[in-house]
């Protein structure tokens, strides 16, 4: 059994429910989605206390079961005015599930600025927050901790959130203490700080009661072992997310310059200093990690911590969104500088990716050259301060290009568009158009199908059955990068489900829950009045080729919205509804 929590913000009132069984298993991006619609949050100011903000853990937080202590987050997203999940790895999952919490909603906004903290004992304690605000988000964690000590998870918004700058995701803790694992995505921090919450503080504890303990310590050795036997985490261990920056580069559907090219350097004739064999040489040679793990019992151990040429610790981690966004696309070619900018975006808590583009389209508005880093230093100083400037900055992509009038802006539902070139790796621009998520890759990725010749209804298909397989795992608290082993193995997958949980599930439910997932999604966006124009991909897309190339994407929005119609137009098999 877990606990539930409805947290009422006005008035600290709680309320909390039991979950057994199924209830617990079903979970993050269908519980999000699920709670959102049954609350009639679809027509709701994002950034009204009418808003809800949801923190979701799967059903075996708290245990060591690799890759699966992920925690959602989820709202009406203000920077898309649709839905939005956003997940992040670290310790806050897995000090939920050790204090026997599933999950919580949190109602309204405080009058004062508050820390939540769920105790050992059960209870939670509402704790002013008052000297914690406009810390960095570094700074903020070493306070707290030296309050509540080391044996805590957090959970901060950081000060871009403070001020609802739509940039501002949520940043837990990494297994260090770090507060640099973001739920990044949607403005999921502007929402928090709407409530006035600066930081939510968990106790850890101990592995929590299991319906058959024996069982599920079994399956997570035995899964371990699965991943350690794998080709592909081997690479994700060795290189990480990173290495999808060599892939794209040498395809040709990377990132460069505000998305006018998709190569940054022929690695034929010269080598790519952003791409991550480079860089985990580099790395390695510096005396950085390059098989770290973001969660407790992870053996994927796909991130790292980059340090500078002294050995000294610069930032944990880069990723292949940030190199993507925050570097080739703002023109930089040293992994010393997006290094150093990639701390300055942790320590605000805000999206690399949407921070990436914004700073590309003030770049195409005539503001800074390409690879000037002296400016994005000092936008992100702005930024942090809050200034007038800073402040139109934090409201990202779409509606900095609309303000200077820029007519390259690569977003889609006011989303900035993830690290894969829509004209040349179609399958993941298929499911950026048609997710109700906003322009998110990890709703279906498929980066490496080639499928220049290939008929949409074959890339349809591909993108669709990522999407459903993404949609699940997200429902259960899993991380994408164990995929290769999780969906091959879905019947040891729900034994172990059933072992925790006391349950008898079938074959049918892994997809039965993606299914499920995305119709909720999708009647959400409708109801938050999404129609098949919103799909569509800004028009330079469609007209400028893209070197090296030279393709144009092939879709609009008419041809890839009715993606979803074979899931079913109604929700009879989705319950509540």
């Amino acid at each position: 059994m877990r606990k539930y929590h409805d947290i009422f913000l006005n008035d600290h009132r709680i309320e909390t429910q039991p979950l057994e069984g199924e209830a617990i298993i079903r979970a993050g991006r269908y519980l999000i989605a699920q709670t959102l619609l049954a609350n009639n949050i679809a027509a709701v100011d994002p950034l009204s206390p009418d808003n809800l903000l949801i923190f979701s853990a799967g059903p075996l937080a708290g245990t060591s079961f690799s890759n699966a202590n992920r925690i959602s987050v989820g709202c009406k997203s203000p920077l898309t005015g649709g839905i939005k999940e956003a997940n992040g790895g670290g310790t806050f999952g897995y000090a939920l599930g050790q204090l026997e919490i599933a999950g919580f909603n949190l109602h309204g906004a405080a009058d004062d600025w508050t820390i939540i903290h769920f105790k050992k004992d059960g209870s939670i304690a509402f704790d002013s927050a008052q000297s914690y605000l406009g810390l960095g988000n570094f700074e903020c964690a070493a306070r707290l901790h030296d309050q509540y000590g080391k044996k805590v998870s957090l959970a901060i918004c950081g000060p871009v959130g403070e001020y609802q700058g739509l940039l501002a995701g949520i940043a837990f803790s990494d297994i260090d203490r770090r507060p640099s694992r973001l739920a990044a995505r949607g403005g999921v921090g502007a929402v928090m700080g709407s409530k006035k919450v600066k930081a939510i503080v968990v106790d850890m504890d101990k592995i929590p009661p299991l319906v058959d303990r024996k069982m599920v310590m079994k399956s997570i050795g035995a899964y371990a072992k699965k991943l350690r036997e794998s080709d592909v985490i081997l690479n994700y261990n060795r290189v990480g997310t990173m290495s999808m920056g060599d892939y794209t580069n040498y395809m040709g559907g990377l990132p460069v310059r505000n998305f006018t090219s998709g190569q940054q350097v022929d690695i034929n004739q010269e080598t790519f200093k952003l791409g991550g064999d480079y860089i985990t040489e580099l790395n390695n040679a510096r005396g950085g990690n390059h098989t770290h793990a973001c969660m407790p019992g992870c053996v994927i151990q796909c991130s790292n911590v980059y340090v500078d040429s002294a050995g000294n610790e610069v930032v944990s981690p880069v990723e292949y969104e940030t190199l993507g966004l925050l570097g080739t696309n703002c023109g930089l070619t040293d992994p010393d500088d997006l290094a150093a900018l990639n701390y300055i975006a942790n320590d605000l808590g805000v999206d690399t990716i949407e921070t990436g583009a914004t700073l590309a389209v003030l770049m195409e508005a005539g503001l800074a050259e390409f690879g000037d880093v002296a400016f994005m230093t000092e936008a992100l100083k702005q930024i942090r301060l809050g200034s007038e400037t800073g402040r139109l900055y934090a409201q990202g992509t779409a509606r900095v290009g609309e303000h200077f009038q820029v007519q390259r802006v690569p977003v889609i539902k006011k989303q900035a568009i993830s690290a894969y070139d829509p004209r040349v790796i179609e399958v993941t621009g298929i499911t950026m158009m048609v997710t109700a998520q906003g322009a998110d890759h990890t709703a279906g990725n498929v980066p490496r199908m080639e499928t220049a010749g290939k008929e949409l209804d074959e890339l349809m298909e591909a993108s669709l059955s990522a999407q459903l397989t993404n949609a699940a795992i997200d429902s259960l608290g899993l991380c994408v990068f164990g995929n290769s082993v999780t969906k091959p193995n879905l019947d040891f997958m729900l034994d172990t489900f059933n072992s925790a949980h006391g349950t008898n599930l079938t074959a049918d439910f892994f997809d039965q829950l993606g299914r499920d997932t995305l119709l909720l999604e999708r009647e959400f966006n409708r109801r938050a009045g999404f129609a098949v124009e919103d799909d569509e991909l800004p028009e330079f897309f469609y007209t400028e080729p893209l070197h090296p190339k030279n393709r144009v994407a092939r879709f609009h929005a008419p041809d890839v919205h009715p993606i979803y119609d074979q899931l079913g137009s109604a929700l009879e098999n989705v319950e509540g509804y």
